[in-house]
């Protein structure tokens, strides 16, 4: 009778139903590529000859994968700890736009906002966007969030710890991961929205335009200048 009720209450919050399940299952797509990532960003790092303490810190605090490699990549170029700060400030400013889409599926409460928006990333936003509901959306952000943000720093302490033992991490196609997961998530709602498809595909030849010119992520943060041509539908609500 104890394990019945147990099982009636997980039912009612929500843990251990199909709906969790699915989610679930469907994240776990985006955390291989981002424990790959990780791997990656930390063996770079310390290869490069940054202590192991660096990356594994930097993956807590700051979280951001682009901003990540940008600010490391000066660091190892011989740019000094504000240079390498500005540039993973100036990448994560598309958050902010990120964050507005999302500030309703987070929740409220100061702490929920504040865990929350540390959990914020491209990933994390697309998958989240992608569900057809508000409480599906909700769930979908969390249970992608907190799995990413588990998997991404432990992949990143585990590509640290192995150092220079995995050589130059580019001959694994590791760079190719993100943007797969990325490209499959998207594609399915751009197919749906029209004017998603409208802001999302000048945006992108635009980034495509300045890839060659300028550093790594930029290029994501100039693709935001597609959201000028959003226009909401008459008589949608406000």
């Amino acid at each position: 009778m104890r394990s019945l009720l147990r099982t009636r209450s997980l039912g009612r919050t929500g843990l251990g139903t199909p709906e969790t399940g699915s989610l679930v299952r469907d994240s776990s797509l985006v955390w291989l590529a981002s424990g790959i990532v990780g791997v990656s960003f930390g063996a770079v790092s310390v290869a490069g000859g940054l202590p192991v303490w660096v990356p594994v810190l930097m993956s807590l605090v700051v979280y951001a994968g682009s901003a990540q490699f940008s600010a490391v990549g000066v660091l190892l170029a011989g740019g000094g700890p504000l240079a390498a700060a500005a540039t993973g400030l100036l990448l994560n400013t598309r958050t902010a736009a990120f964050s507005l889409a999302v500030a309703e599926t987070i929740g409220t409460g100061r702490a929920t906002r504040f865990l929350g928006a540390h959990l914020v990333t491209d990933e994390t936003v697309a998958f989240a966007l992608a569900q057809p509901d508000p409480r599906r959306r909700r769930r979908a952000f969390w249970i992608s969030g907190l799995g990413l943000f588990a998997v991404w720093n432990t992949g990143v302490l585990a590509g640290a710890l192995a150092g220079r033992a995995l050589g130059d991490t580019a001959r694994y196609g590791l760079d190719a991961a993100f943007p797969a997961v990325l490209a499959a998530l998207v594609v399915p709602t751009l197919r749906a929205d029209a004017m998603l498809r409208r802001c999302a595909l000048p945006g992108a030849a635009l980034a495509l335009a300045v890839t060659p010119a300028v550093p790594a992520g930029v290029p994501v943060l100039l693709a935001l200048a597609g959201l000028f041509l959003y226009r909401r539908p008459a008589g949608a609500a406000a």
